[in-house]
């Protein structure tokens, strides 16, 4: 069959494919164009999920005639102005989105340009455009898609439910509207019917509390009450946001957010960063929430990725990995115990009849590894955690007033112990009931930690090394991070063009397949330029010593082992949940206490 050139209505069919999949996909794009023409409010009407009918109206700066008539032609854009491809500061700039949207739906565009006393209105039904008419609006733009893929009928044998459609098109909403707070969103659905309102964060609010209260609107009050404050900078990289407790998780990586100057972004960087952030405290089939907000020079950052613009490339993602890590890390070291609302919402919940505890579930401590043999003599170093010597502070010895004076703290002062494993401790406010394994789980696996910092990582010689073979790029990605690695007790060396030898490996780690480990690290450095396995495995197993070596239920504790334990928890960071996960303490006020007897 000879080459033939398609006619251009394929053509742009075929482009429009790439940028409108979906209805969500429309909407994400004609809300980034609104945003783009400076609108302070944007209001989004959907009929059956989108596909019948979509309408976004802005009061943006709008359109005249003759832009009208260029905005729906395929590479026509105002965001360009230097057609430089590293200097985009605006969501859209590839001039692809309303032919590609018009190529497959019936869209009609009325607009008035800001200060003009005309509007002007045009339409394009499956790729045909006709000419711009005068119309009636008093500000911005009205776009209208009607019967979206009636000229590509094919592609709707591929899209979901109604509901499912409408909610990934309001999904692809909230997160524009979580990057710009200072604008008004409303959604509404069938019959007009509205779904989400959220208002323009006030003139008197500051950027991290309007951000706040806009993300409290779209993730929910929990969020807001259980989140840290996250900022930090790094070589011209700025980074904000919030990030929840770890005791506040989800069962899937949903609620983590990645806003990259102001572009919502889906990136494999934003969930092996927050992983790693959070490896300590999470079990692997829970996952944080988080919402980032990262802004650097644009000659760092490459948008132009896919036509979709969900995905970007940075000139150094080992740096702005390492921004993101240290700045969660930080903000939930200067977490100290603390611990979600949550786990009070929960524990109150299951008091109550018919209450299922709420909808936070935890993993069982069963659910995790067992020590590895070998490793009997470090757990049994930790096997004595409750001597007097490490826990009986004198502040919490028993005297004349001590207890009294003890409800000062933060977790107040042990009055006694429930069936050898629950610690109950009294506060100002209220009570407080912790879980002693757990809680003590976490205090040896933080003093684990530091002794490694301190000390380093014990090596164990190989008796025989071994040799492992890779590429030669592998190799010599691992061969450049030999001092890395050595600090964490691996040492390699080249062994030849396509190969190394090891040579000595953490002896917390016991028996391991050393093969694996290497092609599993020489994959990260590929990927993310870190040696995240290696670390994750000596983290693993620290966790899995502590919690062997910490203090069991079912032993029987003294009052100064008690209030020991509670000061303890109350000067270790971490210390609000132990290294799965699960919630170490339950705090319950003293007006909730009343409510469940009816005293309020």
């Amino acid at each position: 069959m000879p080459i033939r050139q398609l006619p251009s209505v394929v053509v742009n069919r075929i482009a429009a494919g790439e940028v409108v999949e979906r209805p969500a996909s429309a909407v994400k794009e004609l809300v980034e164009n609104a945003i783009d023409a400076g609108a302070t409010r944007i209001d989004v009407t959907l009929r059956d999920g989108g596909q019948s009918l979509i309408i976004v109206a802005d009061d943006g700066m709008g359109m005249s005639a003759d832009e009208l008539s260029m905005a729906v032609e395929r590479h026509c854009t105002s965001k360009l102005p230097d057609d430089d491809l590293l200097q985009i500061a605006t969501l859209g700039f590839r001039g692809e989105a309303l032919p590609s949207i018009g190529a497959v739906s019936r869209l009609s565009i009325l607009s008035r340009r800001r200060g003009s006393d005309a509007a002007w209105s045009i339409a394009v039904e499956g790729g045909e455009k006709h000419a711009p008419q005068p119309a009636a609006l008093t500000a911005g733009t009205r776009v209208e898609v009607r019967d979206l893929f009636y000229a590509t009928p094919a592609r709707l044998k591929f899209l979901k439910s109604a509901r499912a459609e409408r909610e990934a098109a309001i999904d692809a909403i909230e997160r524009l509207a979580m990057a710009y707070p200072q604008i008004a969103f409303t959604v509404a659905v069938d019959e007009d019917r509205v779904m989400r309102r959220f208002t323009a964060a006030a003139n008197d609010l500051a950027g991290g509390d309007a951000r706040r209260e806009r993300l409290a609107a779209i993730l929910g009050a929990d969020f807001a009450d259980n989140a840290l404050a996250i900022h930090a900078e790094r070589e011209g990289f700025r980074l904000t946001g919030l990030a929840g407790l770890p005791t506040l998780n989800r069962a899937t990586a949903r609620d983590q957010y990645l806003f990259v100057n102001g572009r919502p972004v889906r990136d494999k960087l934003l969930v092996g960063a927050v992983r790693g952030a959070y490896q300590d405290f999470l079990a692997r089939d829970r996952h944080p929430m988080v919402v980032l907000f990262l802004d650097g020079e644009t000659e760092s950052i490459d948008v132009n990725v896919h036509p979709a613009k969900a995905e970007v490339r940075f000139r150094d993602a080992a740096m702005v990995r390492g921004l993101i890590v240290g700045a969660l890390r930080q903000a939930l070291n200067a977490a100290g115990h603390r611990a979600s609302t949550t786990v009070a919402e929960t524990a109150l919940a299951a008091f109550r009849p018919g209450g299922g505890g709420g909808g936070i579930h935890y993993p069982p401590a069963s659910s995790f590894h067992h020590a590895p043999s070998l490793l009997a003599e470090e757990v049994a170093e930790y096997q004595a955690p409750l001597a007097s010597r490490d826990l009986a502070a004198p502040a919490a010895r028993h005297a004349p007033g001590a207890e009294a004076a003890a409800t000062a703290f933060p977790l107040g002062a042990a009055v006694g112990q429930l069936h050898e494993t629950y610690v109950v401790a009294q506060t100002a406010t209220g009570i407080v009931i912790v879980d002693q394994h757990a809680a003590h789980e976490r205090l040896v696996y933080e003093r684990m930690k530091a002794a490694i910092e301190s000390t380093g990582v014990a090596r164990q010689i190989l008796l025989l090394p071994e040799v492992v073979e890779l590429d030669e790029d592998a190799v010599a990605r691992l061969v450049k991070r030999t001092g890395e690695l050595a600090e964490l007790g691996l040492v390699i060396e080249a062994f030849g063009p396509g190969a190394v030898v090891v040579r000595e490996v953490p002896a917390l780690l016991g028996e391991m397949d050393v093969q694996g480990l290497i092609r599993d690290l020489a994959d990260e450095l590929a990927e993310l330029g870190n040696a995240l396995s290696l670390k994750e495995r000596l983290e693993e197993v620290s966790g899995t010593m502590a919690c062997h070596g910490s203090v069991r239920a079912g032993r029987r504790l003294l009052p100064e082992e008690m209030n020991a334990l509670l000061r303890q928890m109350e000067a270790t960071p971490h210390s609000g949940q132990c290294n799965h996960g699960r919630p170490t303490y339950v705090e319950l006020k003293l007006e909730d206490i009343e409510k469940l007897f009816g005293r309020r």
